[in-house]
């Protein structure tokens, strides 16, 4: 994992730094959530309780402090959603993409802001997605899913979940329950019994 400023290889923190740190990470990614991609600086600086001079000795740009709100966020809130269970393997795989869906939900401000500052941390989403890939493979051993199903496809669902709960431009965000009904639509669709899928194009 590299450090917070992307400078290569994070070394450990002294106590203050590491409290600073994680005080000014959890307050960007609240304030960038209530007030906006464009909330100043300054406004986290001070949410965290520290001088502005303290953040820019941590984060010496914006795009590193998003990326560290990143980090955090994805490791505490999206990865534990794709944790690899022991249960019946549909119920294990189809709860794991729904609670991603609400996760991603929840965070969609900061998730724009890494993507539009080329900041996502490949690692993390790489494992997100080995776990991801173990769900699907032990659903489909058990025949609780299309065989065809790739770790593409469960990518393509949350894609298609997310567009469809944000609604179109300009009109209001759906709410939870909308969610939960266009998921189990998609969900409808990775089950066994329907007409095979096309081939992807890229094979």
């Amino acid at each position: 994992m590299t450090s917070a400023t992307g400078a290569g290889p994070a070394r450990p923190l002294r106590a203050d730094a590491a409290r600073n740190h994680r005080r000014l990470v959890e307050a960007a990614a609240t304030a960038f959530e209530s007030d906006g991609p464009d909330v100043a600086l300054e406004e986290i600086a001070r949410r965290a309780g520290v001088g502005v001079a303290t953040l820019y000795r941590r984060f010496r740009t914006r795009d590193q402090l998003v990326r560290a709100v990143l980090e955090a966020v994805f490791a505490a809130e999206i990865e534990p959603t794709a944790a690899a269970g022991d249960g019946d393997p549909w119920t294990d795989l189809a709860g794991s993409l729904s609670r991603a869906v609400e996760a991603i939900a929840a965070r969609r401000t900061i998730l724009t802001l890494a993507r539009e500052a080329g900041v996502f941390d490949v690692e993390s989403v790489q494992r997100y997605g080995r776990t991801l890939n173990r769900l699907l493979d032990r659903a489909r051993d058990a025949g609780a899913v299309r065989p065809e199903l790739s770790p593409r496809d469960l990518s393509a669902v949350l894609v298609m979940a997310l567009a469809v709960a944000e609604g179109a431009e300009g009109t209001p965000d759906a709410t939870g329950a909308d969610r939960r009904r266009y998921v189990a639509l998609l969900l409808d669709g990775l089950r066994p019994g329907h007409p095979p899928l096309p081939t992807p194009s890229d094979l």
